[in-house]
């Protein structure tokens, strides 16, 4: 009966990702979303807790258990509640980090309890000849250990210095060789794990082990000798080293495709302990996952016009900083707040392009007040978004929803190209690469190819900027110096705070 419970338990979490990933795809449902997930979830884990049995036994330890449950959420609680807007990315970082790592020590608890619990019983028989062979470790068990601590390894690692580049404490590491030799690590890495799977004993036969002889006159022989148990463990360092190599020379204007595909790899790793422990909903989160992380990497590659080989080896956001497709610039001309105001309140259609700068100075809720206060005046507003504007999957998504900005005037790329050739004025608050015209007319950009917000196609051009500082991509942008743009320099929140008095008094 309560396995039976058990199985309705992971049922239901089951179910509640299905739906709760379902809800997430629209914003007016995405924390409803989330709340139904993390139910199904809490569901599984207390379902865990007080129905598994594995030989007639319960789980024991409650106390262990429960201080490691009430930390976890405290911390959590706390830190999700504190975070900033700007820092959501190197959260995000931070606890896809958290998730990889977890995965890896399932992976080492469980080979740790095969080699303490592992040996091979040869049967003896009277019958002259006959000998039986019995083994409790086999190659499918070791595979799925082995994938499973290697994936969530470098989940972790790349992850960390993924989270250390987003902070800015960790730069990019861009060297002659680069590519072979995290090749070569990877090649190294693939190698030394097929052959400790397919090299893993299964009888006697296969090891070297020290026999010792049962009462009943069974032999039995340790599965595991030590060389291969500090190899497993060398496999495992060598998994975390090539994480922090692997993500080290990417740039930052691809960090949100790293993101997202560590995000898969942790999904990976998760479904990967689900195998292991026959546990269905670890399985499906997992699956999901991995596979909602994997087709977001795609999609974002397609939007930047980037093959995933490309992103992970070329790293256009590092070289664009030692100085590729730069060029000599004319001048930028400045405008006044009261002609922006002027502009803006007497246009018909103003577009938004949100960027990071926006984020940075925690100016959402001005922005949305900008929007309400121009449709007053009988303006129509639109955002444009573009799929790889901010740090992080969705990043200027779910900046505009925490200001309650009406998800029907968030126009994806395609659509919002169109528009601009509609549009009167278009305001972009911190947005670079995404709105850089190089990409399309430059062959020596190394953002060339990329598809951007094509914002030179509205009458006026608005950008507010702190400095003519290059974006995150390090590159100088040729549309700040285009006759039809004008700039706005400031802080984003103050500056449309004293944009927002203005069109108020024209």
């Amino acid at each position: 009966m309560e396995l039976n419970l058990l199985t309705l338990c992971y049922l239901i979490g089951s179910l509640t990702f299905i739906i709760g990933l379902k809800m997430l795809a629209h914003p007016e449902s995405a924390r409803k979303g989330n709340l139904v997930a993390a139910v199904g979830m809490t569901i599984a884990i207390f379902g865990t807790i007080f129905l598994y049995q594995e030989d007639g036994q319960k789980l024991h330890n409650y106390g262990w258990i429960f201080g490691a449950l009430l930390l976890g959420t405290v911390v959590g609680f706390i830190v999700a509640k504190k975070v900033q807007m700007t820092a959501m990315p190197e959260m995000v970082s931070l606890f896809n980090g958290m998730g990889g790592a977890c995965a890896m020590l399932i992976s080492i608890m469980e080979f740790k309890h095969i080699t303490d619990h592992a040996f091979v019983w040869e049967g003896v028989s009277s019958l002259p000849g006959f000998m039986l062979i019995v083994g409790n470790i086999n190659h499918l068990h070791m595979l799925i250990i082995v994938v499973g601590m290697v994936i969530g390894s470098v989940s972790f690692s790349g992850s960390m210095i993924a989270w250390g580049k987003l902070n800015g404490k960790v730069k990019d590491l861009n060297y002659n060789g680069q590519t072979y030799v995290n090749l070569a690590l990877l090649l190294a890495l693939v190698g030394l794990c097929s052959w400790y799977v397919y090299h893993t004993p299964i009888s006697s036969s296969d090891v070297g082990g020290i026999g010792f002889t049962l009462t009943d006159g069974t032999i039995a022989t340790h599965g595991l000798q030590p060389i291969q148990i500090y190899l497993f463990y060398g496999i495992l360092v060598l998994a975390l080293v090539y994480g922090v190599m692997f993500v080290l020379p990417i740039g930052g204007a691809d960090m949100p495709v790293v993101i997202s595909l560590l995000n898969s790899f942790t999904g990976m790793a998760a479904a990967f302990g689900g195998f292991l422990y026959g546990n269905q909903v670890m399985l499906t989160g997992g699956i999901l996952v991995g596979a909602a992380g994997t087709l977001l990497t795609l999609l974002m590659c397609k939007a930047m016009n980037r093959s995933l080989q490309n992103v992970l080896l070329g790293a256009f956001g590092s070289a664009a900083k030692s100085g590729g497709g730069a060029k000599e610039q004319g001048n930028y001309k400045e405008i006044s707040l009261s002609d922006a105001a002027t502009v803006m309140a007497y246009a018909n259609k103003v577009m938004i392009v949100p960027g990071y700068g926006l984020a940075v100075a925690q100016a959402q809720h001005t922005c949305h007040e900008l929007e309400k206060t121009l449709e007053e005046k009988g303006v129509e507003v639109k955002y444009a978004i573009h799929p790889v504007a901010g740090r992080m999957p969705g990043h200027m998504n779910v900046l505009l929803a925490e200001a309650d900005v009406s998800y029907d005037k968030l126009l994806e790329m395609e659509d919002a190209n169109e528009e601009f050739k509609t549009a009167d004025v278009v305001l972009i608050l911190g947005a670079n690469d995404v709105v850089n015209p190089a990409a399309k007319n430059d062959p020596a950009s190394p953002i060339y190819g990329m598809p951007i917000l094509e914002v030179e196609n509205a009458k006026t051009i608005i950008v507010n900027k702190r400095s003519m500082k290059p974006g995150y991509a390090g590159i100088e942008n040729d549309l700040f110096f285009a006759p039809k743009t004008s700039m706005l320099f400031g802080d984003a929140k103050a500056a449309l705070q004293k944009l927002l008095a203005e069109i108020k008094n024209v």
